[in-house]
């Protein structure tokens, strides 16, 4: 954490009211004194015991697994890190385990799906062709995140996909998106009024653009396709009506949006029927071993 003040906007997270907020604002606990806190601390400033209580054992909490921004890993290492929390012993994504991701059938003619051709050929003729590791690449998805993930899609209050774009390094992404798929369970656990369904799983997804891979995340497992990623080959040669090229973008792009939609639409349904969660995950993992 750096030495700005702690977000209150993440420690809605805990049920905290207003006027608990303002005491870590007057005070402005900041990373580094916000593992320091002790309840004494807070109740003398005025915080009752309770929230006390669950503020020093969070900071407690995160000190003792000294968590680090996503932003942070970086290396081969890192990920060789992440994968041996799951028991995975190896540096790269060939190493995780695969999983047949659901896909949703979209027509040709899809409202959506057209409008998202029509603004990818935007961008492209703008920027020209875009391969992996050029600038132009860089541009097409945007700034590179820090510790912020690219985009996080909710439903019913809940995380259900995380994604991490950038335009080089497959690896480090994989790396970046289990630590944001591991933060989004924890904060999805918080949310629930009740603990009766303690299983939880969420998609992640991780992109260069041109290469899509999708992730299974959930506690103590992770699933990919790392082994049969999707492509969508960005060439300024698409722009022309009915050329091979063209049809290629639009059956890659196609491809891909069923993906995502199909995985959207399979945690959406879980979460409206949380018994079926473990179940569908354990689906996945038996088809793994066949």
């Amino acid at each position: 954490m750096s030495d700005t003040p702690v977000s209150t906007t993440s420690l809605q997270n805990f049920e905290l009211v207003e006027e608990d907020l303002e005491i870590i604002r007057k005070q402005r606990v900041n990373g580094r004194t916000f593992f320091k806190i002790t309840k004494d601390e807070l109740e003398r400033h005025g915080m009752k015991l309770g929230p006390a209580t669950t503020l020093v054992e969070f900071a407690k909490e995160c000190k003792e697994r000294k968590l680090r921004a996503f932003s942070s890993y970086k290396t081969k290492k890192d990920l060789s890190e992440v994968l041996r929390k799951y028991g995975i012993d190896g540096n790269g994504i060939g190493a995780i385990s695969q999983f047949p991701p659901k896909t949703y059938s979209l027509e040709n003619e899809d409202k959506e799906l057209k409008q998202c051709i029509r603004e990818l050929k935007r961008r492209l003729s703008n920027m020209g062709s875009v391969v992996a590791d050029s600038n132009e690449a860089m541009r097409f998805i945007g700034e590179e995140s820090t510790s912020h993930v690219d985009y996080a899609i909710k439903a019913l209050e809940e995380l259900i996909c995380i994604t991490e774009g950038k335009s080089y390094q497959v690896n480090i992404s994989f790396a970046q998106n289990l630590i944001q798929c591991e933060s989004a369970l924890q904060v999805n656990k918080k949310k629930r009024k009740t603990l009766e369904d303690n299983f939880d799983y969420i998609y992640g997804i991780v992109t260069t653009a041109t290469e899509w891979y999708f992730i299974l995340y959930t506690t103590g497992k992770i699933s990919c396709t790392s082994q049969d990623p999707l492509n969508i080959r960005l060439v300024r040669s698409a722009l022309n009506e009915n050329s091979e090229a063209e049809k290629e973008l639009c059956k890659n792009v196609k491809q891909v949006m069923e993906v995502i939609v199909g995985l959207l639409k399979d945690r959406l349904e879980v979460e409206r029927e949380p018994s079926k969660k473990k179940k569908r995950v354990q689906g996945y993992f038996e088809k793994q071993e066949i």
